[in-house]
């Protein structure tokens, strides 16, 4: 009988339960959270942990992952709603669409969903913009197509790049990286991304007709109720604003302990988040003779929306700590440091399959980061563009088993076919493109 050794052993072992949350998720339909626990389960039965510490580590994967990110999703979530209930999105579309021109319309899409993007999580934008996408349709005779390509690659790459998305503020602690680093890194790889993705792969797909069923194209926003251009910009971008700001600060010489201890505090996710759910409240909301209750019944709607993220990332908490408990972490790491490929490289492809077999952005993204922990610990590679890599890989080519090419093909009104053709190979050229200046970054820093 062949003999494995414990590295090989611990693969084996891997991939038998990444299978089995894959075999659940994917062809079962199981709820996200019960496979996680479930396949947590068999990974530390195949590992041998004592019986009693099981349920423990389960139970502290889940408190730590959670534990660390619940106030900071569901001030994001919060904050999106507010944003877009105000119609802060139309503005700033509008403007972007006045500055670059008719014939530039599919770039300051693009740039409209980037932007929008960053504080909306991704059902709630795809939502808020797809209206909007209908809007510019029928005011410039452009396929729709054509114009909801860029615009849904500006907010793939928001979701799958830029903190505080749910994915890639989950996997910055995971990897001990820097949250405002990781936001200003993401920017550096999106936006071009997102140019190649959005606007340039468009010119290929203006020939698919869309026909979205009537109930889809709603009722617009009056003009009147509209915020100021200032106002929806600096509001919508605050907290990228604060991050960046702040972690550029944390970067300063000359500074004592207390200047750096209050910048840390100020710039930490959870407290701008914070500020910007203040601040939005004012200048989307109170400001604009909006009342309070109102405003707090859209956020209570917006955290019913983000509980299902949250229990998603709280099963793959469960799963990592199965992993970190068992052993995996020390022999994964011994694994795949002698493996020729690069290390992001490797993150970018272990995401990728992981999205191509279970389809959400979210479960790839945080499974896969608990597998390569340890290779970024081993490697030394830069933890923030490791973050990228993993965002990259889990945008891969979205197919049938993703929920978001089925609302693409819905609200656009579109074959199989035609959906492959647009929305999948878009995904396709975010993960791929999204690589590539992932690592030519990597040379520039290193």
């Amino acid at each position: 009988m062949l003999a494995l050794s414990p590295e090989t052993t611990t693969l084996v072992i891997v991939l038998a339960a990444v299978l089995s949350l894959i075999v659940m998720i994917a062809w079962a339909k199981v709820q996200p959270l019960l496979a996680f626990v479930v396949a947590s389960i068999l990974a530390a039965l195949l590992l041998q942990m004592p019986l009693d510490k099981v349920t423990h580590s389960i139970e502290k994967g889940i408190g730590d992952m959670v534990g660390s990110l619940a106030v900071l999703l569901a001030f994001g979530a919060i904050f999106g709603k507010i944003v877009a209930d105000s119609g802060a999105a139309k503005k700033i579309s509008k403007v972007l669409i006045g500055l670059f021109g008719d014939k530039r319309i599919a770039l300051a899409l693009c740039l409209t969903g980037f932007i929008v993007g960053i504080p909306l999580f991704y059902n709630v934008g795809f939502v808020l913009l797809v209206p909007l996408i209908f809007s510019v349709a029928r005011q410039s005779a452009r396929p729709i197509v054509f114009l909801a390509v860029p615009v849904m690659a500006g907010l793939s790459i928001a979701h799958g790049f830029l903190p505080p998305h749910p994915s890639p503020a989950a996997i910055v602690p995971m990897f001990s990286a820097n949250m405002g680093l990781t936001l200003i890194y993401g920017l550096i790889v999106g936006i071009p991304t997102a140019l190649i993705a959005g606007p340039v792969f468009a010119l290929s797909v203006r020939h698919i007709v869309a026909n979205p069923p009537a109930l889809f194209v709603a009722e617009e926003i009056p003009e009147d109720q509209l915020p100021s251009a200032a106002n929806s910009f600096l509001t919508a971008l605050l907290p990228v604003i604060l991050l960046t700001g702040f972690t550029l600060l944390g970067y300063a010489s000359g500074l004592d302990a207390s200047e750096k201890a209050l910048i840390s505090f100020l710039g930490n996710p959870m407290i701008v988040m914070l500020v910007s759910v203040m601040v939005a409240l004012v200048t989307l909301g109170l400001g604009r003779h909006k009342p309070l209750g109102e405003l707090m019944t859209g956020s209570g709607s917006a955290l019913r929306e983000i509980a299902p993220i949250l229990l998603i990332i709280a099963g793959a908490g469960a799963l990592k700590q199965i992993f970190v408990d068992g052993g995996v972490n020390d022999q994964l790491g011994i694994l795949l440091k002698s493996l020729p490929v690069p290390p992001l490289v490797l993150g970018w492809l272990i995401a990728g399959v992981i999205r191509l077999s279970l389809g959400s952005a979210t479960v790839a993204g945080l499974t896969a980061a608990g597998l390569v922990t340890p290779l970024v610990k081993a490697s030394g590679v830069d933890p923030n563009l490791m973050v990228l890599a993993v965002g990259a890989g889990s945008l891969m080519f979205s197919h049938v088993n993703d929920s978001g090419f089925w609302m693409f093909k819905e609200y656009f009104g579109l074959s199989v076919k035609d959906t492959l053709r647009s929305w999948t190979l878009m995904e396709g050229l975010v993960g791929i493109f999204g690589l590539i200046f992932v690592l030519l970054l990597n040379l520039l820093i290193s």
